[in-house]
């Protein structure tokens, strides 16, 4: 696990691009809970993290595709492939990420 950035930096449901390590991720918060996405859209590789947070997951910006913050998966088109899902921990103020570990790796 790498640490990515400060849970105090996180504001709920907006989007905040990090790298770990060499990996492009878009963080997310939702109260508690902190998810870590690919910051890469599965159908136009554009960063996720420039588009909305809304109650079907992030969605991209140029195109309108939505993914899952739990398992990457589209729920709407153009995108039809998920993006990978990274473990993270939260360690008091402090954000990890494992961009080794996808956890959505239940693609079909």
């Amino acid at each position: 696990m790498i640490r990515a950035c400060a849970l105090s930096e996180l504001d709920d449901k907006k989007p905040l691009a990090v790298e770990v390590g060499d990996v492009p991720v878009v963080l997310v918060r939702e109260g508690d809970e902190v998810h870590a996405l690919r910051d890469e859209c599965s159908h136009a590789s554009l960063s996720l993290s420039e588009g909305e947070v809304t109650r079907k997951g992030i969605e991209c910006w140029l195109h309108g595709s939505c993914f899952d913050l739990r398992t990457g998966q589209p729920s709407s088109p153009p995108a039809s492939e998920p993006v990978d899902v990274y473990a993270v921990r939260v360690d008091g103020d402090d954000v990890y990420v494992d961009p080794t570990t996808v956890v959505n790796q239940q693609r079909p």
